[in-house]
C-alpha cells in the first residue's frame, strides 16, 4: 500500500516542478557592436551606411539627415536592461558624424567623426 502512494505521488511532483515561470530574453532595436560601428566611414552615402547598421529604429521626417538606432535587451529571468542608443547625422546624403553610447574603438586614423550628448 504504501508503494502505491509513493508511485501516485510521483507523477505530481513532476507535475508540480514544470510549473515555473520561465521569462524570454527580450531584445528591440538593432544592435550595434563596436566592430560594426567600426566599419563607418565619413562620406558614406545613406544606402550604405543603412547597409552596415541596418534601418534605423527612428527616422525623424523633420530632420531627415539624423538617423537614430536603438538597442535593447533584458535578459531572461532578470529585471536590468542592456541599452544603447547611436545618432548618425548626413549633410548633403552624405555621413558627416555618429553620437552615441556605441563608439568603435580608438585607433589611429579613426574615420568617423564622434560627438557626445
Amino acid at each position: 500500500m504504501r508503494a502505491l502512494r509513493i508511485l501516485a505521488l510521483v507523477p505530481l511532483v513532476a507535475a508540480a516542478s514544470a510549473c515555473t515561470i520561465h521569462r524570454m530574453e527580450i531584445q528591440q532595436g538593432n544592435y550595434l557592436s563596436q566592430e560594426t560601428v567600426a566599419q563607418l566611414k565619413l562620406g558614406m552615402t545613406k544606402d550604405q551606411v543603412r547597409f552596415v547598421l541596418g534601418t534605423p529604429l527612428l527616422a525623424d521626417i523633420f530632420h531627415e539627415d539624423r538617423w537614430d538606432y536603438v538597442y535593447r535587451r533584458q535578459r531572461a529571468n532578470s529585471r536590468t536592461f542592456e541599452e544603447r542608443k547611436l545618432a548618425v547625422f548626413f549633410k548633403d546624403g552624405k555621413l558627416m558624424q555618429v553620437e552615441g553610447d556605441v563608439v568603435p574603438a580608438q585607433a589611429p586614423g579613426a574615420n568617423v567623426s564622434q560627438g557626445t550628448k
